[in-house]
C-alpha cells in the first residue's frame, strides 16, 4: 500500500466519523475540545495554527519552486492513463490542469494503444460539481458482470470516506433516468442483477456499528424506495468492521455471491447464497474469498486451512463450496522470504503479485485435470510488479513495472502465454536518476531479526554521514511498501542530493501473515524497534547521520512516525507526521478508531490498554526533551482517522513550550486526494519542512 507520492497509505476502509463520547474522556486531559471536529472554537484553533505555520514554510523562497515542480509532475498529460476493462473498450479516469477533478473517459482498445488516443468522455467531474454546487470526489465504479454496461459509480463530498452511488449507462454514455440512486453515507453496493443490489449502509438507527460500517445487508429493487429494502442478512452492533456483500463472476457463467461480517479487523465468518438461502462456510477466520475462474472459488489465508499455509493462495470448487464444507487445494504456498500481495483473475488464469524479498517475481496459475500448474512472467527485475487490470472476457491483462529510478512502465500480458508479453506505455523519466543507484541492505533489530530496506542514493555520495535523507515506513495491517517511481520525490529530493530509504519493518506484509503477526497488539513494540534498527544501520555505514534524517509516515505511518518522535528524538533531525493517530487511550471513540481493535488491542483490555499507554504518543511527550521540531499535517474532511489526533498532540506540544509545525487542510479526506493542486501543495509543504531541516536555510 504504497503512494506514488509522499502521502501514505490508509490502514482501513471506508468508515464513520462518530462525535466523541466526552464522559468517557480522562480527566486529566485537557484538549478533549479538539475532538469536536467541526466545532467553531476548535477549527479557529486549526486557522490560527494553519496561519504560523503557513506564514514560515510558503515564504520560504524554495516552497514556490517545489510548488511548480509537484503540480507539473501530477498534472502532466504524459502520465500513464492506467486502463480498466470494461464492454469490450479501456476505461480510465484521469486528472490533469484542465480537469482538477478529473474526467472518466473510454477509448477502443486499438486506440489505446496510440501514443495519443481519441478520448470519449464519460463523466466530467469538474463541470459536475460546478453545475451540482459539490467537490466531487472520485472513488470508483462497479459494474454489473457479465454484459458490464451498466454501473454504479461512487461521489465523495470533498474526499471523505461516505460516497453517494449514481447508476451509470456506459453504452448510452450518461446517468440513468430515474436509475439506483444510494445517499450519501459510509456503505457498499454490488450488483446481484440488472434490477438487484446487495447494499450495506446506514439504513437509519442501530444499523452502524460503533466504527460506522454499515452490518446489515439488504436487497435493493429497481424503481423502490430504500424503505422497501428487504432485510438479506443482518451482523452485530459490536462488529469492528460490518457486513458486505461481494458478486464473483467468471467466463463460465459460475457466480458466487459471498456475504462477509468482520466482527473484527482481520478475521471473520463468510456464506455463500444458493438457492436465495445463505450457507455459513467451514473455514477459519482469517480466510476470505477473492476471486472466481473455471468454477474454482479462490481463496487468500491469513492463516493455516488443513494442508494449506498462513499467505497462501487456496482453491475449491465453486460445488463442493455451496455445501459449506469442503476440502482446499494448494494453489500456491509461498516460502520464508515471500509473500502473496494479491493476486486477478482472467478467463481461464490467475495472476498473482509475488514477491520474492520484497522483489517481484509475478506468476500464473492454471487449472486442468483438477490440478494446478504455475509458470513465472518475466517482466523485470529488482522492481515491483502488479496486476492493473483483468477481464472474464479474455486472457489479456494489463500490468504495471515501477522501481525506484525505473519510471513505470505498463505491459499486455497473455495470461495463456501464447504471446510474450509486450510493453504498452511508458511513463517519460521526471527526474535525472542517471547518477543515482538503488541498494538493499538488511538491519538487525533488536531481537535479531533481519530487516530488509532499500536505499536511493547518488554514486558519488560520501560515507561520512553528510547525506540528508529521508526515510519512510508503514509497519501495519499487513500492508507490503514495495519499490515505486515517484516523480515527485525524485525532482524535489534526489536531483537536489538527497537520498531516500523505504523501510520494510514488521507489521507489514512484506513477508506475509507472520511478518505482520510479529508486531499486532501487546508486540507493537517490534515494528519501532525495527524502524530505529534501520536508522542506526544507515548511521553506522556512513549513509547519513542524525543531524541530516528525517522521517515520515501517514495514518498508521502517523502512529510510527509519532512514537519514533518520542522513543527515538535523538535518531531524527526532522518527523512528519502525516493524518495520524496518536492518543491511543481514546483512538477507540475517534472516527473509525475502534474498528482497529484487531491490530493495536483495546483499552477494555488492562494488559493492552497498559501496552497503549506505554507507547501513545500523545501521552509520552515529556517536558525538557530535546525533541527534533516536528511537522504534524492533518485534512478537516478525514472521517476515517480523524484531525483529532494530530490536534491534540500539537496542543500538548504547545503547552510543553516544544517546537512543532501544523498544518489541517479543509479538504481531501484522509488521503489528500481533493484534487491535483492540493496534492502538489501538501508534497510542497512537506519538501518545503524537509529542506529547512536537512538542507539548511
Amino acid at each position: 500500500m504504497t503512494g506514488a507520492g509522499m502521502v501514505a497509505p490508509a490502514p482501513a476502509s471506508a468508515q464513520t466519523a462518530t462525535m466523541t463520547d466526552t464522559k468517557a474522556a480522562p480527566q486529566e486531559d485537557p484538549y478533549i475540545w479538539l475532538e469536536d471536529k467541526d466545532g467553531a472554537k476548535p477549527l479557529a484553533w486549526v486557522e490560527a495554527e494553519n496561519k504560523r505555520t503557513l506564514a514560515r514554510l510558503q515564504s520560504d523562497p524554495r516552497y514556490q519552486t517545489f510548488y511548480r515542480e509537484a503540480y507539473a509532475i501530477a498534472a502532466a498529460k504524459d502520465r500513464i492513463p492506467m486502463p480498466a476493462q470494461l464492454m469490450g473498450r479501456i476505461v480510465n479516469f484521469w486528472r490533469d490542469a484542465d480537469h482538477p477533478q478529473g474526467v472518466w473517459r473510454r477509448t477502443t482498445p486499438a486506440d489505446y494503444a496510440n501514443p495519443a488516443p481519441k478520448w470519449q468522455t464519460l463523466i466530467d467531474l469538474d463541470a459536475l460539481a460546478k453545475a451540482e454546487g459539490h467537490k466531487w470526489v472520485w472513488k470508483g465504479a462497479t459494474c454489473l458482470q457479465p454484459d458490464e454496461r451498466l454501473c454504479l459509480v461512487a461521489l465523495s463530498e470533498g474526499g471523505e470516506d461516505a460516497v453517494t452511488y449514481r447508476e451509470f449507462d456506459l453504452a448510452a454514455g450518461r446517468f440513468v433516468d430515474r436509475g439506483f440512486t444510494l445517499p450519501t453515507s459510509k456503505q457498499g453496493a454490488v450488483w446481484l442483477d440488472k434490477d438487484t443490489l446487495l447494499v450495506s449502509r446506514d439504513w437509519g438507527a442501530g444499523t452502524m456499528t460503533a466504527s460506522g460500517y454499515p452490518f446489515v445487508i439488504k436487497a435493493v429493487k429497481r424503481g423502490q424506495p430504500l424503505s422497501a429494502a428487504t432485510e438479506l442478512f443482518r451482523g452485530q452492533p459490536g462488529d469492528q468492521l460490518g457486513s458486505y456483500a461481494s458478486v464473483m463472476t467468471d467466463a463460465a457463467g459460475n457466480k458466487a455471491v459471498i456475504v462477509e461480517r468482520r466482527p473484527t479487523f482481520f478475521g471473520g465468518e463468510s456464506l455463500i447464497l444458493v438457492d436465495g438461502k445463505l450457507v455459513k462456510l467451514d473455514m477459519p477466520a482469517r480466510v476470505f474469498a477473492q476471486g472466481l475462474v473455471d468454477g474454482q472459488l479462490l481463496f487468500q489465508t491469513s492463516e493455516a486451512w488443513g494442508d494449506v499455509p498462513a499467505g497462501a493462495i487456496a482453491s475449491a470448487p465453486l460445488s463442493a463450496v455451496r455445501t459449506g464444507r469442503f476440502t482446499p487445494q494448494v494453489v500456491f504456498a509461498p516460502g520464508a522470504r515471500q509473500t502473496v500481495d494479491g493476486f486477478a483473475t482472467t478467463r481461464h488464469h490467475v495472476i498473482a503479485n509475488v514477491y520474492d524479498n520484497v522483489r517481484a517475481t509475478p506468476m500464473v496459475f492454471t487449472h486442468a485435470n483438477g490440478r494446478w500448474t504455475s509458470r513465472a512472467l518475466p517482466l523485470a527485475d529488482n522492481a515491483s510488479v502488479d496486476v492493473v487490470s483483468t477481464s472474464d472476457a479474455s486472457d489479456q491483462a494489463y500490468m504495471q513495472v515501477t522501481g525506484f529510478l525505473t519510471p513505470t512502465t505498463l505491459w499486455s500480458v497473455d495470461a495463456s502465454g501464447a504471446a510474450r508479453p509486450a510493453e504498452v506505455k511508458a511513463l517519460p523519466a521526471k527526474f535525472d536518476a542517471s547518477n543515482d543507484v538503488v541498494e538493499q541492505f538488511e538491519a538487525t533489530s533488536t531481537d535479531g531479526t533481519k530487516v530488509p530496506y532499500f536505499v536511493v542514493h547518488r554514486k558519488d555520495a560520501k560515507l561520512d554521514g553528510s547525506t540528508p535523507t529521508i526515510m519512510t515506513a508503514y509497519g501495519g495491517f499487513e500492508s507490503s511498501m514495495t519499490p515505486y517511481y515517484s516523480g515527485i520525490t525524485g525532482k524535489l529530493w534526489l536531483e537536489r542530493g538527497g537520498s531516500f530509504v523505504v523501510a520494510n519493518i514488521r507489521g507489514g506484509g512484506e513477508f506475509g501473515p507472520k511478518w505482520h503477526d510479529a508486531g499486532r497488539k501487546t508486540k507493537r513494540q517490534v515494528i519501532y524497534d525495527d524502524l530505529a534498527a534501520v536508522a542506526k544501520d544507515l548511521i553506522a555505514r556512513r549513509l547519513t547521520s542524525a543531524a541530516k534524517l528525517g522521517i515520515y509516515g501517514g495514518s498508521n505511518g502517523g502512529l510510527l512516525m509519532g512514537v519514533e518522535f518520542n522513543q527515538h528524538p535523538e535518531l531524527w533531525k526532522a518527523v512528519t507526521i502525516q493524518v495520524p493517530l496518536l492518543d491511543m487511550l481514546r483512538y477507540e471513540q475517534i472516527a473509525a478508531g475502534a474498528s482497529w481493535v484487531d491490530e493495536y488491542g483495546s483499552v477494555t483490555v488492562p494488559e493492552e490498554r497498559a501496552f497503549l499507554a506505554k507507547i501513545s504518543p500523545y501521552h509520552n511527550i515529556r517536558r525538557g526533551v530535546a525533541y527534533p521540531e516536528p511537522y504534524i499535517w492533518t485534512t478537516t474532511k478525514d472521517d476515517r482517522v480523524g484531525p483529532q489526533h494530530a490536534r491534540k498532540f500539537a496542543a500538548r506540544l504547545k503547552e510543553y513550550g516544544l517546537p512543532y509545525l501544523f498544518f489541517e487542510d479543509t479538504a481531501g479526506g484522509h488521503s489528500g486526494d481533493a484534487d491535483i493542486e492540493q496534492g502538489a501543495r501538501l508534497q510542497a509543504l512537506q519538501m518545503t519542512y524537509f529542506a529547512q531541516k536537512l538542507l539548511g536555510q
